[in-house]
């Protein structure tokens, strides 16, 4: 009878460590017990084989496609520099085009919101995008980083467009309207400027900072127009501005539009001798082609990054992808995919047989908790609301048949 006792106690006790083995209950000899999600915004379990699945949401195709391509590149280049793989899993990367339109972001964010294997989304590339696709998004829990969204309100605290679990990379243009203004006002000297936008959240906002920080300098904004993103004929719209006499057109816009402004301005009455001047959304070799032999002396406001590190990074760059950079924002995605991989390392909960939990909430406290994050942009620390960025910006001007555009002008 006592053997019998004891084989049935063998048999319990081998029975229970098969079931702790297996994730169930708690193990014997003191192991850890196996992890429960109580995260408020509930984990993503990932299996001891599986991937760990960071997404991206950028403009891949159409008129301001090198904008999504070149963050796109730059955020593989952060993966293959890590080893392609983040806690000894390998990173599965794709994405979704969003179209630089609210519409594209719409449809993007739908498809992603609804794919609950993703960790993180790296976007969008337009401010318009991000109105739309972030709700989505921080509905779905996701950690959401922009390496180009410049729009004010995104982050400004308050505000219905301020979403938790979005963050950027990219600089807040409260910082690059009032750059620009400086510069037109104490640089050029320029003391009348009229602006464009294009109905974009990021055009709209820009050229507002912008007007607001020039008058405060004390220049006069003669007129803020208006055009459409697909018009092709600006010469209502020009004509309206030669009847102000500004000395400069700062229109911070997207193209087409911002190569029909750019050669049409150059032939309108009034207008032969005024300084044009966009942003980022214009720093594009597209615009060589747009812009034409008008290109010549054309400025952009866009921000400026150097050292040792990232020319280490463009080295990589022309050899991985056979070119140079060809927009702006490819150093800011490379910063999102470290930001969220330092947080997901700091978040993540790791069974001994490999499986990795990451709660929703505790890997966006993570984000931001970043403080002095070495970046290729700079040293990054975030905001509650989620600006991440060391912001630095420059002035560029284009010259015919050379591209990038030179600087010509830094704060």
């Amino acid at each position: 009878m006592l053997k019998q006792k004891f084989a049935a106690l063998s048999l319990v006790l081998v029975a229970s460590l098969l079931f702790a083995a297996c994730g169930g209950g708690t193990p014997a000899y003191g192991g850890a017990p196996a992890y429960e999600c109580t995260d408020a915004l509930g984990c993503v379990e990932i299996g001891p084989d599986d991937p760990i699945h960071i997404a991206y949401a950028l403009v891949v195709s159409g008129p301001n496609e090198t904008l999504g391509i070149d963050s796109r590149n730059g955020i593989e280049i952060a993966i293959a520099d890590t080893g392609g793989e983040i806690l000894g899993h390998a990173v599965q990367f794709d994405g979704e085009d969003t179209g630089c339109s609210a519409e594209g972001g719409q449809a993007a964010g739908t498809r992603l919101a609804a794919d609950p294997t993703i960790v993180a989304v790296i976007g969008t590339s337009c401010s318009s995008e991000a109105r739309v696709a972030v709700p989505l998004f921080a509905d779905a829990g996701f950690v959401v980083v922009s390496p180009s969204n410049t729009a004010p309100d995104l982050t400004e605290p308050g505000n219905a467009n301020s979403y938790p679990g979005y963050m950027r990379t990219a600089h807040n243009d409260e910082v690059q309207g009032a750059v620009a203004a400086e510069f037109a006002y104490n640089v050029l000297g320029v003391r009348s400027a009229a602006t464009i936008h294009d109905g974009s959240l990021y055009a709209e906002k820009l050229q507002e900072v912008f007007a607001e920080s020039f008058a405060a300098l004390g220049g006069t904004v003669t007129t803020q127009e208006a055009v459409d993103p697909n018009q092709t004929d600006m010469s209502s719209v020009l004509t309206s501005i030669a009847a102000g006499s500004p000395e400069l057109i700062y229109f911070p816009i997207f193209m087409p539009a911002g190569g029909f402004l750019i050669r049409q301005a150059r032939t309108t009455p009034g207008l032969e001798a005024t300084e044009l001047m966009g942003a980022d959304g214009l720093f594009s070799p597209d615009v060589m082609e747009g812009g034409g032999a008008e290109i010549e002396g054309f400025m952009v406001s866009s921000p400026l990054v150097q050292g040792a590190e990232y020319d280490a990074f463009v080295a990589s760059y022309e050899e991985t992808f056979g070119t140079t950079p060809i927009s702006i924002f490819h150093a800011h995605a490379y910063d999102a995919y470290m930001l969220i991989k330092a947080a997901i390392e700091a978040a993540a909960i790791v069974q001994n047989d490999g499986t990795i939990f990451i709660p929703r909430q505790a890997l966006r406290d993570a984000m931001y908790a970043t403080s002095n994050f070495s970046g290729l942009t700079g040293n990054l620390s975030c905001t509650p609301t989620g600006d991440c960025a060391d912001p630095y910006i420059a002035v560029y001007e284009y010259h015919a048949g050379e591209y990038p555009p030179e600087v010509i002008w830094q704060p």
